[in-house]
């Protein structure tokens, strides 16, 4: 653990989701090799399409539509729409399968479970500190196991930007009804978590390296208050 900046009281610890809590990428490519297989399966003309044909495709949409970065789920449903009318498909089949496609992928996005330790960890947590959740992702955090300790997690969309915006913390600190100092945000992108927190004016830790990664990061922004290389050090905070 490494102190940069010395934390003040705070009541409340916000976390990141993905590649925080758990290694988020095996999970995503599983998700996304499930969604191509029921897209082949059920519109056939799809098979002429690969990964990088999708991924090639969101981007140039990001181009044409910025405001699609700030909401996962519906970049998603756009590129999937746009891509099968690209591969051949009318309008209203485009639209039913860009709705079921989309299904499919938030249906293995979130078919996991977090680790017994991360849980146990953050149940102790929360005994003496209000637990939320902020991601940029979708996934269903009751699903994964989370109900029960998080107040509630906020997802970009619906006119709130993602991080390193300061939407959602302002969000969270008004349902919360708490200053934003007196949150600690805790994540591993250096970018998203640490800038955007102490951007907002929320106190914040770095996990780096995040989730599984093994190279630590360098800081090319703001500091945070402190960086740790386990989530198992926040037992400092119980």
């Amino acid at each position: 653990m490494k102190i940069y900046i010395r934390p003040q009281a705070f009541e409340a610890i916000s976390f990141d989701l993905d590649d925080t809590l758990y290694d988020n990428r095996p999970i995503i490519r599983r998700a996304e090799a499930e969604m191509q297989q029921f897209l082949h399966h059920a519109y056939p003309k799809s098979t002429k399409w690969q990964f990088d044909d999708w991924r090639k495709l969101k981007l140039s949409l990001f181009r044409l539509y910025p405001e699609l970065r700030h909401d996962t789920s519906l970049a998603r449903l756009v590129m999937l729409e746009h891509g099968l009318k690209k591969l051949g498909y009318d309008e209203k089949l485009a639209k039913a399968g860009a709705n079921a496609g989309l299904e499919h992928f938030v249906k293995h996005r979130s078919h996991f479970k977090v680790s017994d330790e991360v849980v146990e960890l953050l149940t102790q947590l929360k005994q003496k500190y209000r637990l939320i959740g902020i991601t940029n992702g979708n996934v269903d955090h009751q699903g994964i196991g989370l109900a029960e300790v998080f107040e509630f997690v906020l997802h970009p969309g619906q006119g709130y930007k993602q991080k390193p915006s300061s939407d959602m913390f302002a969000l969270a600190a008004k349902k919360l009804d708490l200053p934003l100092s007196n949150i600690l945000h805790v994540g591993d992108s250096g970018k998203s978590d640490v800038d955007g927190a102490r951007r907002a004016g929320c106190q914040s830790v770095w996990l780096n390296p995040g989730f599984s990664v093994t190279e630590k990061s360098s800081a090319n922004g703001q500091l945070p208050h402190i960086e740790i290389d386990s989530l198992q050090q926040l037992r400092l905070f119980i």
